[in-house]
């Protein structure tokens, strides 16, 4: 049979089945999509490709799903660090977004995240912020996946005035992407503390209609969740439950507190929980109890959030402070293995954005969204364990080739659809402007 591309590897990691590692084995591929995973030497009869690669000390992976972040703030990383969350938003994020963000910075610094998650494995995102559209210009110049926020704030911003005009622009957006196979859109309503009850039952109901997700920060500090019960009586996601927001399509971000019968409840509802835990840490916003999440049932994603508050796109840094961190919260040893921790970042973000038959997994069916980490390092050898090296061990630098829909946007380190200098003098070109609101 005649395809495409065949690639081999020392290991394949499918993800799909769990906890499965395929030695010398092969990823047929062919419009996109993989034909077969299956031994080296079955594949090598079975196939004619046009392109063969030979990854004999690599691991062939699906490619990593980053739940949340800010793309175009990449040029805010390092802006206003070491401040608490609520004084870095309103003395110094907002400000700066007031006055500089707009088509030109959203693009830039879109295209920027693009290129650095692209390097460090990341083929798919999940993203929230302002001029959505110039995201997706940039996504789609980049060749990556993205579901792309539709912003939804009660304050006017650049982009919009009045949740009316959030909500019709973002529908619009929603309508002239249709059928785009690689960029998807999801409801972004900031926060709880930012969207009043109208707008949130508005989005309850087109969610439901569209059948897409709603990505918002829920529960990520004591402050949020203290000045809601003083305000209304309710924990906010208390009030979201009664505005119908608690279901399969709410992605709710960082959830540092969280009580039993919360978790319980999440569980119940099928609300699916984006884990930022380097965020969290650095912005001391709170522990997230993924253990007892875990526990309870609930799907468990990863995201980076964005380069002002990390101060990097790193998915690998998040897994191994992800499973460090939540042995350490759990005091347990055994708690988040590094197998479940590693599905948190694929299979299991591809399950939140409703695309687990599309990507996620190396299976037969499945777009081609593959990585290949290195693990013939002098850093990485030996290895006994791929899954664990990879969690505990890889860095992103080591991720070497990457494949979205069976077109290869990195190749031996080297972005192949993003010119990394362009991107570099732009950055340069922001750092002069933003610099004076320091």
């Amino acid at each position: 049979m005649k395809i495409d591309t065949l690639l081999s590897a020392r290991w394949i990691l499918p993800v799909e089945p769990e906890g499965v590692v395929f030695e010398q084995h092969a990823i047929a591929i062919h419009n996109g999509r993989i034909e077969a995973v299956l031994p080296r030497e079955e594949a090598e009869q079975r196939y004619q490709a046009d392109h063969v690669e030979h990854f004999e000390q690599h691991v062939l992976m699906p490619g990593l799903i980053n739940l949340h972040g800010h793309a175009a703030m990449t040029l805010m990383r390092g802006l206003a660090d070491d401040l608490p969350l609520m004084e870095w938003l309103q003395q110094h994020i907002w400000p700066a977004e007031q006055q500089w963000v707009g088509k030109e910075f959203v693009y830039d610094g879109s295209l920027h995240a693009c290129a650095e998650m692209l390097r460090g494995g990341t083929t798919c995102f999940n993203d929230m912020y302002f001029f959505p559209e110039e995201t997706v210009r940039a996504v789609d110049q980049a060749g990556m996946r993205a579901c792309v926020g539709l912003i939804m704030i009660d304050f006017p911003t650049p982009w919009a005035q009045t949740p009316e005009e959030y909500l019709s622009k973002g529908i619009a957006l929603h309508d002239q992407l249709r059928g785009n196979s690689l960029i998807r859109t999801a409801f972004a309503p900031h926060a709880p503390y930012t969207v009043s009850d109208e707008p949130l039952q508005r989005i309850a109901t087109y969610a439901e209609e569209l059948d897409i997700p709603v990505h918002m920060h829920v529960h990520e500090t004591a402050h949020e969740v203290g000045e809601s019960h003083q305000q209304s009586g309710k924990r906010p996601l208390q009030r979201l439950d009664e505005l119908g927001l608690l279901n399969p399509h709410l992605l709710a971000v960082h959830m540092t507190r969280l009580n039993q019968e919360e978790i319980l409840r999440l569980a119940e509802a099928g609300v699916h929980v984006v884990h930022c835990p380097e965020s969290n840490l650095k912005l001391a916003s709170g522990f997230c109890p993924v253990h007892e999440l875990s526990r309870a049932g609930v799907n468990l994603c990863l995201g980076t959030d964005g380069a002002a508050s990390n101060n990097d796109l790193d998915m690998f840094s998040e897994m191994r402070t992800t499973a460090l961190l939540g042995k350490a919260v759990a005091g347990d040893a055994s708690a988040l293995p590094a197998e479940d921790v590693l599905r948190m970042a694929t299979i299991n973000g591809a399950r939140a954005l409703g695309l687990e038959q599309e990507i996620g997994s190396l299976e037969a069916g499945k777009s081609a969204d593959i990585i290949a980490v290195d693990l013939g390092t002098l850093e990485s050898q030996p290895v006994y364990h791929p899954v664990s090296q990879l969690v505990y061990t890889a860095g992103r630098e080591q991720v070497t080739d990457v494949w979205v829909a069976g077109r290869q946007l990195l190749k031996e380190r080297e972005l192949t659809t993003i010119d990394p200098n362009a991107v570099l003098e732009r950055a340069a070109d922001w750092q002069q402007r933003l610099v004076p609101l320091d």
